[in-house]
């Protein structure tokens, strides 16, 4: 370590004597200076100013007390004069060597940096505490650098412009601005920001005194600094506290109240005049309070804090400050009344405020408005409240569900059950949560891939498993699961069902051993209704046999020679006429046969349609003459309609018997056959046959059946029509009305073909011909297929 130089002491003697304070050769303080320097250091000040008397060899002596001095001037015998020198000798060595330690105590001070320079600023000294403070070495900073490249360039130009504005004179940036106050005797103590060689910043408060020689000229100077960062910080902290205590006591959203020892209103500030309604004016020095509190809370606060700490408690303040009096901490819910009487919930915060003996000297009560968090409490009860009835809701419908219901995480471990799977399992759901799902089922690896099946696929269904019970008891499930996720769209587990279906199990079985007999059944019902065809068409067959023969002969005795007389004559006709229905009858029940084996066709084509409509004619007159209803029938060339004669005469039979049988006494029937213009039919362009009955309309029309057998056409209402299709475009309507009459109409088909030969009725049946091709129904719309007699 470098040592400073020491430098002569001139005039010291002469200061001491007349009282002026000298200052140190080493750091130019004065004697009153000195003690202070040394205290911030932990220097004893005896010890201090022992530093005045650090001074270069053959210097003048350290000053003596004023008794002393004296009697140096004094004349003195030479004996006297041995011993003072002796005795001054000894005082100063050792002062020479408390000025030593002195020194050493300041250089390796680790709590102050103090740096010594030359004239020129160089550093010549650099103690340990500004190695510890800087993180430079001696080596690093000795004649190299000057104060100024360790400090903030900013700081120093801003230091630089203001003591050239304060001092009146050009001062340079740099190390002249560090020094420049010292270099004219001025103390200079200031902040100044240090740099460390790692760059880091700290602020430091740098005492500068310049070194002197003899003479009075500058030899140098001297930089000691503290670090100012804790100070630094704690005035920060306390500007925040400041800031925060001038922030909540001018809060509008805090009531802040103090008030004295006796609980009188001091302090009511912009918070508890918002909150409260009161002026500042209208209640210091006038009421507590407890004046504007609820006089019954507070008197339920002093019986519950009299029951709790065991001392009666007066009501009024007294409850209100009890607690904080006693130094515990006190937070509770009060309700406060407005100037205007209104009421609102607050929350209170008590303190004591006390003096320096700790004595109380008052208390500060501070308030906030409690009402919306009341009303977001009340709000919270009633959506919790609605959340419980909710999950209620829904563990009801999850218990009272017929299957067993679990949810699993996505590793197959159950996370909740309902009491049907309890009573699959015989497990209680405390048991079930938690277990893996397949230890459950006789085929554990079955079902732990049911799991991973739902998690791939995203659900399952119809997925049969067999439950085992734990006391052995098994069960076959249909399971199915399916995959369920949180508000964020996250994979939280498998929701599956498991249903028992041993008892469908059960009835599939019944039902596949019902479905044999039925099909057994069916297959002998069959074979019977086969027979029976069979049989109506063997017995037709036999039944037309003899029918020929007799048709044969009176046909032959009808042209046999001599011709037959009159009475015979008439006789034959009602031979071939019987003959002739009865084979139509044969063939009818040939048509049942057919009928019941889906081959029936109504066979089309010019001239069929026959005797047919004159036939019913005949007997429609008949009929309608029996009731008094005149008959009206159309004259037209029957031979161009292309329907099967026989459906032709059911149809029109049928037609005539309702309007016969439904019609009033002396009423009339209208038959007309007209042809439709503007349309046409896939046998040609249509004809409609139309029948009218003249008389009260019906109050309802019943569908009628292929063979005519339900009257009208389909059921329809008075006023109205209703209509059936028939095959290749031909159809049937009927409407009524009331007060007029009903009308029925149906189309029948035409054909361009030149007419066909004649019906001869009396002719033989002759040899059997190939079957003619299907045809549709105009009339029932059914399809069958006729077989040839």
């Amino acid at each position: 370590m470098v040592q400073p130089k020491a430098y002569p002491v001139s005039g010291r003697l002469s200061r001491a004597r007349a009282g002026a304070p000298a200052p140190c050769d080493l750091c130019a303080l004065t004697h009153r200076e000195i003690p202070e320097k040394a205290a911030l250091s932990g220097i004893p000040s005896e010890d201090a100013q022992l530093s005045c008397s650090l001074r270069p060899p053959n210097s003048p002596l350290p000053p003596l007390p004023a008794g002393q001095a004296e009697k140096v001037n004094d004349p003195v015998t030479p004996g006297d004069a041995a011993k003072t020198d002796g005795i001054t000798e000894v005082r100063r060595q050792e002062a020479l060597l408390k000025t030593g330690a002195l020194q050493d105590a300041i250089l390796n001070s680790a709590n102050f940096s103090s740096i010594a320079t030359d004239e020129k600023g160089v550093i010549q000294i650099f103690n340990v505490g500004a190695e510890r403070m800087l993180g430079y070495t001696v080596a690093d900073v000795l004649n190299r650098i000057t104060p100024a490249d360790i400090s903030d360039p900013q700081e120093l130009i801003a230091r630089a412009e203001a003591l050239s504005l304060e001092l009146g004179t050009p001062i340079t940036p740099g190390f002249e601005a560090l020094v420049f106050k010292a270099s004219r005797g001025i103390e200079d103590i200031y902040e100044l920001t240090y740099i460390r060689k790692d760059g880091s910043r700290f602020p430091a408060i740098v005492s500068v005194t310049a070194l002197r020689d003899a003479a009075g000229a500058i030899i140098g100077y001297l930089l000691i600094g503290t670090d100012n960062t804790a100070r630094k910080q704690a005035e920060e902290a306390l500007l925040k506290a400041g800031a925060l205590q001038s922030a909540i006591f001018n809060s509008a959203n805090f009531s802040s109240i103090a008030t004295d020892a006796k609980g009188v209103i001091q302090i009511f500030n912009v918070g508890a005049e918002r909150m409260l309604g009161y002026a500042a004016a209208d209640v210091m020095n006038k009421i507590t309070p407890a004046d504007i509190s609820d006089p019954q809370e507070l008197i339920a606060r002093a019986k519950a804090l009299s029951l709790e700490l065991g001392t009666p408690i007066t009501p009024g303040f007294e409850a209100l400050v009890f607690k904080a009096s006693r130094g515990i901490e006190d937070i509770y819910e009060l309700t406060y009344i407005r100037k205007d009487g209104s009421r609102f919930p607050a929350i209170v915060s008590v303190t004591a405020l006390r003096d320096a003996q700790d004595a109380i000297i008052g208390y500060l009560l501070i308030g906030t408005d409690n009402t919306a968090r009341k009303q977001v409490e009340a709000e919270q009860k009633l959506l919790d409240q609605r959340l419980r009835d909710q999950q209620f809701y829904t563990r009801s419908l999850i218990e009272s569900n017929i299957d067993a219901l679990m949810t699993t995480d996505p590793a197959g471990i159950i996370t909740d059950v309902n009491k049907q799977m309890e009573a699959l399992t015989g497990c209680t759901r405390d048991e079930l949560i938690g277990a893996p799902f397949k230890s459950y089922f006789t085929d554990p690896e079955r079902a732990e891939a049911s799991i991973k099946l739902v998690l791939s696929e995203k659900k399952v269904t119809d997925y049969e498993l067999t439950a085992r019970a734990r006391d052995g008891k098994e069960t076959v499930v249909s399971y199915n699961a399916t995959t369920f996720y949180d508000r964020d769209r996250r994979l939280q587990g498998v929701f599956a069902a498991a249903r028992d279906v041993t008892e469908r199990k059960r009835l599939d079985q019944v039902l596949q051993e019902k479905n044999v007999e039925l099909e057994s059944a069916r297959s002998l019902a069959e074979k019977a209704n086969l027979a029976k065809s069979d049989f109506l068409s063997s017995m037709s067959h036999e039944l037309r046999t003899p029918l020929n023969a007799i048709l044969g002969f009176a046909q032959l005795m009808e042209s046999g020679s001599p011709p037959p007389t009159t009475s015979q004559k008439r006789s034959i006709d009602q031979i071939l006429q019987a003959g002739w229905y009865l084979l139509e009858l044969i063939n009818e029940i040939l048509d049942l046969a057919l009928i019941e084996s889906g081959k029936l066709l109504a066979v089309g084509g010019a001239g069929v349609a026959g005797r047919g409509p004159a036939r019913v004619r005949v007997h429609g007159r008949a009929a309608g003459a029996e009731r008094g209803i005149s008959m009206t029938f159309p004259r037209f060339d029957h031979s161009a309609l292309s329907p099967d004669r026989n459906r032709l005469k059911q149809v029109m039979s049928n037609l005539l018997s309702n309007a016969i049988k439904y019609n009033q006494p002396g009423g009339t029937v209208v038959v007309d056959c007209t042809q439709r213009p503007g349309a046409a039919s896939a046998s040609g362009t249509p004809a409609r046959g139309c029948l009218r009955r003249a008389g009260a309309a019906l109050p309802a029309l019943q569908p009628a059946r292929a063979g005519g057998q339900r009257r009208g056409g389909h059921r329809h209402r008075p006023g109205g029509e209703q209509a059936a299709g028939g095959a290749d475009g031909r159809r049937h309507r009927a409407g009524s009305t009331v007060g007029v009459g009903s009308v029925f109409w149906f189309e029948l088909g035409l054909t361009a073909a030149a007419p066909a030969a004649p019906e001869q009725p009396n002719q033989l049946p002759g040899p059997r011909r190939k079957p003619r091709p299907a045809r549709n129904c105009a009339l029932c719309s059914m399809s069958r297929t006729i077989r040839p007699i």
